[in-house]
């Protein structure tokens, strides 16, 4: 591996890095504006230029002019400087450049906050213009170039991150750069309007504030919003998320480099997926069922009738979603054993009407069908004639033809949920539960990939952890007792043969492939502390 000294730090880094990824992999930022690790090198915004003392062990020269970091490759014995005065006053001008006709509108711009004009000017800059507000060239403002994205040209300090995006990602080509000199501008291609499946990935990418997302625009200041790492569950894929909230609310969804999932990209689709699915009512009660219809109950009063009724029961279908998370599908399997007799039955097509668009997007609509299935769980059109109750866990069986006819039948029907869906009208207990995003959990993607979900907000209302309601559940069937998820997680990956010495940090903000998560297991120093007791 080569070796570079960058600012008298010497680091071995892989062949074929250029200088800015290097100074990262040091701890050291080279500002820059036009690279991006997931396009191609441009090399047109200049902010990056350092000074090479020495090009390398065979050439030990300095070279005589300031040379851009993203398209330099590291040579074995290479010694770069990024901070000293002939490259800060460098960086100084190149600032002066970019902000001589930028609008002062910092105070109103959904990019403040997060704004590398903004950053570097502080870091970097911090000098007094030159030029007037009155002789700055104006350009079009707050202009829509698709269903999700605004323009806004006079922010624009042309980095082409977006066009390249567009070309080499998405391949549509819907922006380009017209006219010269300080009348460039950003704009739509001849007919073309930016609504793509991926389209908000440019603002993602935008440095600055030229680009904005009309859904999250004058929502909340960034500053005011809690990060959290968690998936996206919106298909298979299983796509590395930011989630970015305040107050119990998420706000908005962003993609986290993740190269062996999603790169540094996810589709617009999956960003919505915080909202409430449709116009269903979220459930922030629990309910049983009486003469009088459905009323609401305490937790564990529903719990505990739920359990009753499903003991009652003489064959008991398990029926759940690919929606469930891996300790959710475990705590739903360990209900099965304590019950005489069930089917394990796994409601969600693997196909849609949504086809795999070879990027990102999985025709399986469900984040979790691998780690459901491993507790045995599959597709079924229906019930078994000699089914007399059933568990239904994130489901809504109903809404398909022959379904409700098969519950109306039932003895005893338990379900929980987390928003009102068409099944629930033929529970006699109800039980909410908490949404994706407002619980920790773990998922097994399509490629076998297990990863960690965070919880970003709370359940609304009186709405439980579903791992915890399953829990619950269990103890009143005489089942073992877990309080925490770690538990359940170290029993649910015994469960399915990767070992009982496998913790959930163990995965990270990246995840494991199955193999690996074997091994990690394997390798563990000692035995999960799983607690499990009447």
């Amino acid at each position: 591996m080569p070796r570079v000294t960058i600012n008298g730090r010497a680091i071995d880094v892989p062949e074929g890095t250029n200088l800015v990824a290097a100074a990262e992999s040091a701890g050291q930022e080279i500002p820059h504006y036009c690279y991006h690790p997931g396009l191609s090198v441009a090399g047109n915004c200049r902010m990056c230029l350092v000074e090479i003392k020495a090009l390398s062990d065979k050439q030990p020269n300095p070279l005589p002019k300031l040379q851009i970091a993203c398209n330099t490759i590291v040579q074995d014995g290479m010694v770069i400087e990024s901070a000293n005065e002939r490259v800060e006053e460098a960086r100084r001008g190149v600032l002066e450049f970019l902000l001589i006709n930028h609008p002062i509108d910092c105070p109103i711009c959904d990019q403040a906050g997060e704004c590398k004009l903004q950053e570097y000017y502080m870091d970097y800059g911090s000098y007094r213009s030159r030029f007037a507000l009155e002789e700055k060239v104006h350009k079009e403002k707050a202009t829509p170039i698709g269903p999700g994205v605004m323009l806004d040209q006079e922010r624009c300090i042309l980095c082409t991150r977006c066009i390249r995006f567009l070309e080499e990602v998405t391949e549509t080509n819907e922006l380009c750069v017209t006219e010269r000199g300080d009348h460039s501008e950003l704009t739509l291609a001849d007919g073309k309007s930016v609504d793509n499946a991926y389209s908000t990935n440019i603002v993602d990418i935008c440095p600055v504030g030229a680009l904005t997302s009309r859904e999250f625009r004058f929502q909340a200041r960034v500053w005011y919003l809690e990060e959290t790492p968690s998936i996206c569950p919106g298909c298979a894929t299983g796509c590395n998320v930011d989630v970015h909230s305040r107050e119990d609310t998420v706000f908005r969804l962003k993609p986290r480099a993740n190269p062996d999932v999603n790169g540094f990209w996810m589709c617009d689709a999956g960003r919505r997926t915080f909202a409430p699915e449709g116009d269903k009512p979220r459930l922030e009660e629990h309910y049983t069922r009486t003469d009088d219809g459905f009323q609401p109950a305490p937790f564990d009063e529903v719990v505990a009738r739920g359990a009753g009724r499903l003991a009652e029961c003489g064959k008991v279908a398990l029926v759940v979603s690919p929606r469930l998370s891996v300790e959710e599908a475990y705590l739903v399997s360990c209900i099965g054993e304590r019950l005489s007799d069930c089917d394990r039955v796994l409601v969600g097509a693997a196909s849609s009407d949504i086809d795999d668009d070879g990027l990102l997007v999985s025709s399986d609509r469900f984040p979790n069908r691998a780690g459901v299935a491993a507790f045995g769980f599959r597709d079924e059109k229906g019930l078994a004639d000699d089914i007399d109750g059933a568990l239904i866990v994130r489901a809504d069986p109903a809404v398909d033809e022959g379904w409700g006819a098969d519950l109306e039948k039932l003895r005893a029907t338990v379900a929980l949920d987390e928003t009102m869906g068409t099944t629930l009208g033929y529970a006699d207990a109800i039980v909410g539960v908490s949404a994706h995003f407002e619980a920790d959990g773990t998922a097994i993607n399509r490629t076998g990939r297990l990863q960690a979900c965070r919880a970003a907000v709370d359940p609304p209302g009186d709405a439980r952890h579903g791992w915890r309601a399953l829990a619950t559940l269990l103890v009143e069937l005489g089942g073992p007792r877990y309080t925490t998820i770690d538990e359940v997680f170290a029993a649910a990956c015994e469960a399915m043969g990767l070992g009982a010495g496998l913790r959930r940090d163990a995965l990270g903000t990246q995840g494991l492939q199955l193999a690996d998560a074997r091994t990690a297991a394997a390798t563990a120093e000692g035995p999960s502390e799983t607690t499990a007791s009447g």
